[in-house]
């Protein structure tokens, strides 16, 4: 097992399809992100790829916190989450995000796509939600402007994710569909209408 605590230096960034808030690269480890307002589909390969991470099995650990853009439209969520066994083309990659509007709606629909997993290019949220309904998301509490714990624990095709700390998975993927013997890059994911931030990246490799 090995882990390693990764520290968010500018030469260890590789911005796709994404901007860095240069500034916010601070001491404390924070980096801003926004997604390229240029690309217009959801669930693209819109992150920041950290380099020198080759991540199979293990667990990935980050605190996350998004706010909506002031021009956000009306559908954004403050989308943001943890891409995964990113390939070197960016053609390829699992991710689970967060929607964190719909942690505490009053429409309780909403509050069950609080949490989303899909897998690029094949298996978009639209896809999965047509096709397994409920199988792929979750609820979990939550809201914007507030740090969250991400912690994403890969085993063979399985998936799940911890929240905060929590003892029991707040979603489970038992099925990743790039397979059970992949491996790659991990990456700090949002998409549209969100100010993301994120720090403490840890990664654990089995």
């Amino acid at each position: 097992m090995y882990s390693q605590a990764v520290k968010f230096e500018s030469n260890k960034l590789e911005p796709v399809d994404a901007l860095i808030s240069t500034e916010q690269l601070t001491s404390t480890g924070v980096v801003k992100v926004i997604k390229d307002s240029t690309v217009k589909e959801s669930d693209q390969p819109t992150f920041v790829k950290i380099k020198g991470i080759d991540f199979k099995t293990g667990t990935v650990e980050v605190k996350i916190l998004s706010r909506l853009l002031k021009n956000a439209p009306d559908f954004a969520r403050g989308f943001i989450g943890i891409a995964f066994h990113i390939n070197d083309s960016n053609s390829r990659f699992e991710c689970i995000y967060l929607r964190p509007t719909n942690g505490r709606a009053d429409d309780q629909l909403r509050r069950n796509h609080s949490i989303q997993y899909f897998s690029f290019p094949d298996y978009s949220f639209e896809r999965l939600r047509k096709e397994a309904p409920g199988e792929y998301e979750s609820y979990a509490d939550m809201g914007l402007d507030e740090w969250i714990t991400m912690e994403i624990e890969v085993k063979e095709k399985q998936a799940k994710l911890f929240l905060n700390g929590n003892k029991q998975p707040s979603l489970i993927v038992n099925d990743l569909k790039s397979g059970d013997n992949v491996s790659g890059a991990v990456g700090l994911w949002m998409d549209v209408g969100t100010e993301g931030f994120f720090k403490e990246l840890k990664v654990t490799n089995d």
